[in-house]
């Protein structure tokens, strides 16, 4: 199945606990201010790259702790993103998401793509960047909007629940 991506980091320590493979997806509509990655917002940008490629790479690292999709949007490419979220816990890996749409939005919309990628993780970011809430005293998040969604725990609780990180 092809995805089109912004890129691609193997080795992240940034995008969610542990040693991370992350995609950044192409196109994004929200746009938000501050972007960290503007050049993700074309969907008409990025290279279109074949997910079992993308597979591939993940699977070259035994060290990985999980997948994380980020963007762009991963929800504007939500078939070829569950592909991947299987594929890394297929070995074992969680897999956390970014998106700019909150969790609440996308329940909303029950679009049955979404909606199968939202089963698919452990962990959800929600919601957009909003610049005049940016911090960096924010772990995995960059403004104070922004939430920390365990996905598992919110569908069996019926409403949002927090992601904590693991007792050591």
């Amino acid at each position: 199945m092809d995805i089109r991506l912004f890129g691609t980091v193997e080795d992240s320590i940034v995008d969610g606990p542990g040693l991370r493979f992350s995609v950044f997806t192409q196109g994004c509509p929200h746009h938000c201010p501050g972007c960290h990655n503007p050049e993700s917002h074309d969907f008409a940008g990025g290279k279109i790259v074949d997910t079992a490629e993308v597979i591939h790479l993940m699977q070259r690292n035994p060290l990985l702790d999980g997948l994380t999709l980020s963007g762009g949007e991963p929800f504007c490419q939500p078939e070829a993103c569950l592909e991947l979220a299987q594929a890394a816990h297929a070995r074992g890996l969680n897999v956390w998401s970014y998106t700019g749409y909150t969790w609440e939005a996308i329940l909303a919309d029950n679009n049955p793509a979404r909606m199968a990628l939202l089963h698919a993780l452990d962990v959800l970011v929600d919601g957009p960047f909003i610049l005049a809430q940016r911090s960096l005293a924010l772990k995995f998040c960059g403004s104070k909007n922004q939430r920390l969604i365990d996905v598992k725990r919110s569908f069996e609780a019926g409403e949002v629940v927090l992601w904590t990180p693991p007792a050591w």
